[in-house]
């Protein structure tokens, strides 16, 4: 009986093995044959006149604009059930703040026809060509700090602009709308936080670690807005995108917020950071100056969170010191360099600078998160590169060596 067993085992392994292959045999077969047998439909049921060729391609652009179209309506649904979701979750965090928001709507809809009459808040920081960048004031430590005390005070002077969701529009969702709506929900969180602080309403923030869901899709909704915006030439910037900066900030300084935050899209934040600093490196516009200006004040807000710090200045450092072995190549064997990219990379090292002075103000350094590996990188031949550099191209090779200092200073701390 055993041996029958064995027997019966090893003569049922070739038969399922067979069984497989004649199964893809058969889908391949079913392919070619429904080929050919839409070849000869589109043949039969051209019409007079055009080509097959021709008649194929019309058939073909008319199924993908019906594709298209089923899938922008997908995504307005999804937009839709997103914004339902955050609902239930501020219901859940604090059904007050819900109840009495519902009870102002209509005070919320009058000031929000003011703001689209007389939108005060949009900046006109960016009105300009882009061409002089002599401006003091935008180069004074990235203008970082006059630029987060003004969007806290656009953050608490705007609870108007939390008491209701915009209506969405099923026909389209234009990109204003898909930003508008991840802001307003954040903002709602930190309306909660600050009035929970103050004691005036209850609220039960662990229920955001219950629905990592909406949290996640919200904050990255943001962070991929901002990239579309900060990646778009036009400029000056709406108000609703310094309202997403605004409250993308609040979020990562709030002391109890941030860490769901981070902990649940950190990954994306780092992805936003690269993208910032690929924004940056690849803009070749002439009047380009006043907009990554912009991203440049942006990668230095999110560089007020510690942890986002360390990584920044670590993508920080492999940037600079890429394009620094890039140019000592360049420079020893004669040939031609990335003008462009020479300029952008200034930001990068004004930025980097900054954020090194920083870290040495809090005294918030360790030996295992700041810089790290690529801080070894950096440092490993700078003198070299620098003394290479220093007579074609000196400020750049001032700018490494204020970084090195700021580095080493860093290092002198730990020991």
């Amino acid at each position: 009986m055993l041996g029958f067993n064995c027997c019966s085992n090893v003569v049922s392994a070739p038969v399922k093995k067979t069984e497989i292959k004649d199964g893809r045999e058969n889908q391949i077969w079913y392919l070619k044959i429904s080929k050919l047998a839409l070849a000869f439909a589109i043949i039969h049921s051209k019409p007079p006149g055009k080509s097959s060729k021709e008649y194929t391609e019309y058939l073909a652009k008319t199924v993908s604009e019906q594709d298209f179209g089923w899938k922008r309506k997908v995504e307005v649904l999804e937009a839709e059930v997103l914004r339902l979701r955050q609902e239930l979750l501020l219901n859940r965090i604090s059904p007050r703040f819900c109840l009495e928001n519902r009870k102002q709507d209509a005070s919320a809809e009058t000031l929000l026809g003011q703001e689209s009459v007389n939108p005060a808040s949009c900046s006109s920081q960016l009105e300009d060509s882009g061409c002089d960048v002599c401006n003091d004031s935008a180069f004074d430590s990235l203008g970082i700090a006059s630029d987060f005390h003004q969007s806290e005070h656009n953050v608490n002077t705007s609870k108007h602009w939390l008491e209701r969701v915009p209506p969405l529009n099923f026909c389209h969702t234009s990109k204003e709308q898909s930003l508008t709506a991840p802001v307003h929900f954040l903002q709602c969180l930190l309306e909660i936080r600050k009035l929970s602080e103050g004691g005036i309403l209850q609220a039960d923030f662990s229920e955001l670690e219950n629905d990592s869901f909406t949290i996640c899709n919200s904050v990255s909704q943001l962070l991929d807005g901002l990239t579309v915006f900060y990646n778009s030439p036009k400029f000056p910037s709406p108000s609703f995108l310094n309202e997403g900066v605004c409250v993308l900030i609040s979020l990562i300084t709030d002391t109890k917020l941030s860490n769901h935050v981070l902990k649940k899209c950190f990954k994306k934040m780092e992805e936003f950071k690269r993208n910032l600093i690929k924004i940056i490196l690849r803009n070749r516009s002439v009047n380009r100056f006043q907009a990554l200006n912009s991203v440049s004040q942006m990668l230095g807000l999110l560089g007020r969170n510690s942890i986002l710090r360390n990584s920044l200045i670590s993508l920080l450092l492999s940037e600079v010191r890429r394009f620094a072995e890039q140019l000592l190549q360049a420079h020893q064997v004669q040939s031609v360099y990335d003008i462009t990219q020479y300029e952008n990379m200034f930001l990068l090292c004004m930025i980097l600078e900054q954020l090194l002075q920083n870290e040495a103000e809090e005294s918030n350094i360790s030996s295992s998160d700041y810089g790290g590996e690529e801080k070894i990188k950096f440092l490993k031949n700078l003198d070299e590169i620098i003394l290479h550099l220093s007579d074609e191209f000196p400020l750049f090779s001032l700018y490494l060596w204020r970084v090195s200092v700021l580095l080493n200073s860093g290092q002198m701390q730990i020991d």
